[in-house]
């Protein structure tokens, strides 16, 4: 049966694969032994965690007086690191939920990683306001709940609850359309299963999936609920996060321009690590026929317009500072290029907009290696920013006499490579038990979106079953 492909289009899978080929290459990672790669990934994120854990706990038991705050600097390594979390969550939900509603079929290789990605880089962001509560045994207290005081009640005026409310429904909903687009695929693996202990597991997993007409039909109206409940969410979450700055009064932060301009770089970020995260699971799991050069190149295009936006709005909030008229704003700004923090001022200017304008070139947008270290680059940038929007607006206030400097303690950084442990942990797990990539929608794009066979003929030479010649096969692995 010939595909119907346009010959314009790249194809999305390559390798002549059939429905039977996509089940095996995915869930030979799930059924099969660790390989030694990912043992070795695995024991480095344990013990990257264990030491994490330890700073963590060291925290919660002396309290957050370890950390390198001061009376003038009272938010700066926790914060930054909470909003940088918070903002690579958000790519996950955006290819899942916006692609899916636009009808991108480039997504579907990518969806499930870019989700499980969501999830634990939420939880991530959690552990820093755990943290920084100093006693979170109290953290419900956050949470609008009938309490034995009498009526004490949350502060609704405070962008800090709107947090709460906002990223909790982000998870919950991130979390249930992520273990809802696994179902089919955890019934695959059950009727695969070999022992009874995984036949168990899986089975209890994928709810009883069977695979009726009716089940898929079921399946893709949730689906598609979900993505248009998710869709507002994107744009919501760091939303809200960026009036936890907006409302204050401290130069620097009291600006309309923060919603877009966080959410812009949310997105600019978490696709820089769905890209990180992409090109290991390609090499490691040996995926190169279902993450192709194509989705490198579409996640590179989206980086290179989030990261102009990004761009735009710095020189936006320089100009704005000084159309104001304010002196106070206009000298946070100048201080950012060149007072005491300059370094980082200009790491972040280098890495968000100077690196990704490379992307234009297209031999760099498509090679691995390039992009790899660019997505890199762009979320080291990316922390800069949040860091030098949070710790440079403090250490000059309206007050000379209490200006100030932050230096991170080793508890602070320590707190960082928890999560970093906790990230790289839950997502390398996610990576052995479950299907890193989405097998019923890659399957569902394969005839219109895959290589065409190629067939051998008689005398005729080796031609292909849609008699076309589609420049596709350069996905060289140019690593």
């Amino acid at each position: 049966m010939s595909h119907v492909v346009s010959p314009v289009r790249q194809p999305l899978i390559i390798g002549n694969k059939t429905y039977a080929d996509i089940t095996d290459d995915v869930c030979k990672q799930v059924e099969g032994k660790p390989t030694k790669t990912w043992m070795i990934c695995f024991t480095i994120a344990v013990l990257t965690l264990a030491y994490g854990s330890y700073c963590l706990f060291y925290t919660w038991w002396e309290g957050i007086g370890v950390w390198g705050l001061n009376k003038t600097i009272g938010w700066a390594w926790d914060i930054t690191n909470f909003v940088w979390w918070v903002g690579i969550g958000h790519a996950g939900t955006l290819i899942s939920a916006i692609l899916l509603l636009f009808r991108q079929k480039w997504r579907t290789s990518i969806n499930r990683a870019a989700e499980a990605m969501t999830i634990f880089a939420v939880l991530c962001a959690a552990s820093f306001i755990l943290a920084h509560m100093g006693r979170p045994w109290l953290a419900h207290w956050a949470l609008p709940l009938p309490n034995t005081y009498g009526s004490l009640w949350v502060n609704f005026n405070s962008p800090l609850v709107w947090d709460v409310f906002a990223i909790s429904t982000y998870l919950t909903v991130s979390l249930v359309f992520w273990y809802l687009g696994m179902i089919p695929d955890l019934a695959t693996i059950r009727d695969r299963a070999q022992n009874k202990v995984s036949k168990f597991a899986y089975g209890a997993l994928s709810f009883g999936w069977n695979g009726s007409a009716k089940t898929w039909a079921r399946y893709e109206s949730v689906s598609l609920i979900l993505a248009g409940l998710s869709t507002p969410l994107v744009l919501s979450v760091h939303t809200i996060v960026s009036f936890d700055f907006a409302t204050s009064v401290i130069p620097g932060w009291h600006t309309t321009i923060f919603p877009p301009y966080f959410v812009a770089g949310a997105i600019f970020s978490g696709f820089a690590m769905v890209l990180t995260l992409m090109l290991i699971t390609r090499e490691v799991f040996n995926l190169k026929e279902y993450i192709t050069i194509n989705h490198v190149e579409s996640m590179n295009k989206i980086i290179i317009l989030t990261g102009s936006i990004v761009g735009v709005a710095y020189i936006t909030e320089f100009f704005v500072a000084w159309y104001s008229g304010v002196p106070y704003e206009s000298y946070a700004f100048v201080n950012r290029a060149t007072g005491p923090y300059w370094w980082a001022y200009w790491s972040m200017m280098t890495c968000n907009v100077i690196s990704p304008q490379l992307l234009w070139i297209r031999k760099i947008r498509t090679s691995v290696v390039a992009t790899f270290i660019l997505s890199i680059i762009v979320n080291i940038g990316m922390w800069f920013e949040r860091f030098v929007i949070i710790a440079t607006s403090l250490h000059r206030d309206y007050l000379p006499s209490s200006w100030a400097m932050f230096y991170p303690t080793m508890y602070d950084i320590g707190d960082y490579i928890f999560s970093f442990g906790l990230f790289f942990t839950l997502f390398l797990l996610f990576a052995k038990f479950l299907p890193v990539i989405n097998m019923a929608e890659v399957k569902a794009i394969l005839k219109s979106s895959s290589a065409p066979k190629v067939v051998e003929k008689k005398g005729a030479g080796v031609v292909s079953d849609r008699q076309t010649k589609p420049a596709f096969n350069k996905d060289a692995d140019n690593i």
